[in-house]
């Protein structure tokens, strides 16, 4: 996934910064994501209002509130523990 300049712009804002006033300086922003692209100002919406004290927490807030098509394949996942009965998968090493 790329924010592109996204991240940039977010680390220079001011804080103090509500959501409003992030989807408004850089709502028009593109995020690209391996599935298609998102504009900051929908990701932002998704995320509700709040108030972000400093840049980390607005970049997570974007993060978090990305769709599930920026994540990768759905419902997958490698850790799951072996059912009752299995011997489990065999180790593999990369």
């Amino acid at each position: 996934m790329r924010l592109n300049r996204t991240g940039d712009l977010i680390d220079a804002h001011e804080y103090p910064a509500t959501t409003e006033e992030l989807i408004e300086a850089y709502g028009d922003q593109t995020i690209d994501h391996p599935n298609g692209s998102e504009q900051v100002g929908d990701v932002f919406a998704r995320a509700g209002s709040e108030t972000y004290t400093c840049p980390d927490d607005a970049r997570h807030a974007l993060l978090s509130a990305l769709g599930h098509e920026a994540v990768g394949r759905r419902y997958y996942s490698d850790r799951d523990v072996s059912t009752f009965g299995e011997d489990g998968p065999e180790q593999v090493s990369f």
